[in-house]
């Protein structure tokens, strides 16, 4: 959404936001969707003016909203002055162009602001494909808004080729562009399952941080790896996968991802353009599920979230909660019904580093069974070997008074070959 110029001054645009009240709902959760509008906007670069609210049953085919209460708004747009009008749902093409008509103005839904949010922030290659794909699929049904003052010419022997209306020469523009992009990305997929096969033969465990938007994942990614991700007080500041090494205490090796944050009503389409993305989620051996203790929703962007891991088929994920900016707490009784509610998790504060301890142990602890627990003697000599399995192994015990050194340890398969002639006996993985 790009900002408006007025007299060499840059302003925001001026914006009236529209929910509606299903009869089946409840104002409570209205007031929560269209506070977060409000933050979608604002991420967007606009200014949210004023707002209307609807109570319907269900919505009408023309205009979603009815036609009296729709000009009853339009009036009000045309007193504030407003450039845009952004409903909270999705619309479709026709009831977007019969709105248009009514406001005098660009009307946009929510799914298209998301979208121009996520074409604002993607940086990488990659990121920028993901949001083009989504943008051209959610605007090829809405080609005929854009064209609708041109009339339709007639086809036919004679009337081919130049006859071709504008409208039909844009559609299968955009239809060609979508098959290019989606021939990029399918590649884009065969190369991530390339890393993925590499990363099986080290055999590093991945772990993908998921989360609401602005629940803290990529301050979190960059405490525990020192990384410097951005990390903004902003929805959807994070689009573009970051992976990074973390080496936990006991000696093991694990990938972390940053991934995407989610956010309810998360357009269908954006989730089926960042499949390549989310495929990190997917294969996960453990999914970090941040969550923003502090946001008074926090329930609801709980279940927001596992709502988007059930869509993309990780519902079944062992997962690990993590309960962040627990800093912003006076008392840590609310951390604590977090806690209590939640069998698998940590609180923490990824931006102080209380609690990050904690959370590497259960890391640890949720990632053990990959690795192999044995008994090994080495003879005293083998100084170097005794340092190695320190350095790549989690040495539970160590004994020197012997003939011989007795050590049991977890070490990754991959690195049972280098200690075989030592190990006299697998013990069960605990």
């Amino acid at each position: 959404m790009k900002a408006l110029v007025t007299n060499g001054n840059r302003r925001s645009e001026r914006v009236f936001i529209v929910g509606v009240e299903w009869k089946a709902g409840s104002e409570h959760d209205l007031q929560e969707s269209l506070d977060e509008l409000r933050e979608l906007v604002t991420t967007a670069g606009g200014a949210v003016i004023g707002h209307g609210i609807q109570r319907l049953e269900s919505p009408i085919a023309a205009t979603y909203i009815g036609t009296g209460k729709a000009a009853e708004f339009a009036a009000e747009c045309r007193e504030l002055e407003i450039d845009t009008v952004i409903f909270d749902d999705e619309l479709s093409p026709a009831q977007s162009r019969n709105l248009e008509e009514v406001f005098g103005c660009k009307v946009l839904d929510r799914t298209s602001l998301i979208l121009d949010i996520f074409a604002q922030r993607a940086r990488t290659r990659e990121g920028k494909l993901q949001i083009e794909l989504a943008q051209l699929e959610h605007l090829l049904p809405r080609l005929t808004r854009f064209w609708g003052h041109l009339s339709r010419q007639k086809g036919g022997i004679g009337m081919r080729g130049d006859g071709e209306t504008q409208l039909e020469t844009d559609r299968r523009r955009v239809q060609d562009r979508i098959a290019r992009i989606s021939r990029e990305l399918d590649e884009v997929r065969q190369h991530r399952s390339t890393q993925r096969e590499g990363r099986q033969r080290r055999l590093w465990p991945l772990a993908s941080i998921v989360g609401y938007t602005n629940a803290g994942k990529s301050t979190l990614l960059n405490q525990l790896t020192g990384a410097s991700t951005l990390a903004e007080d902003k929805l959807f500041a994070t689009l573009d996968p970051t992976t990074r090494r973390l080496r936990l205490p006991s000696n093991q090796n694990v990938l972390l991802t940053d991934t995407v944050g989610f956010i309810r009503k998360l357009p269908h389409g954006l989730v089926e353009a960042f499949k390549a993305t989310l495929e990190e989620v997917v294969v996960a051996d453990l999914l970090l599920h941040v969550v923003d203790a502090s946001h008074p929703n926090a329930e609801e962007q709980i279940d927001a979230v596992n709502l988007v891991l059930n869509e993309i088929g990780a519902a079944e994920r062992p997962t690990l909660m993590v309960f962040n900016k627990i800093d912003r707490f006076q008392t840590q009784d609310r951390a604590q019904q977090f806690l209590d509610r939640y069998p698998k998790s940590v609180a923490v504060s990824a931006r102080s580093g209380e609690g990050i301890p904690q959370l590497l142990g259960e890391l640890g602890a949720a990632l053990r069974p990959i690795r192999q627990f044995v008994e090994l003697r080495l003879p005293h000599e083998a100084s170097a070997i005794i340092a190695k399995l320190h350095q790549v192994g989690e040495v539970v015990e160590c004994d020197y008074s012997g003939a011989e050194v007795s050590m049991k340890a977890r070490i990754q398969p991959h690195h049972r070959a280098e200690f075989a002639r030592f190990v006299v006996q697998d013990l069960t993985v605990s």
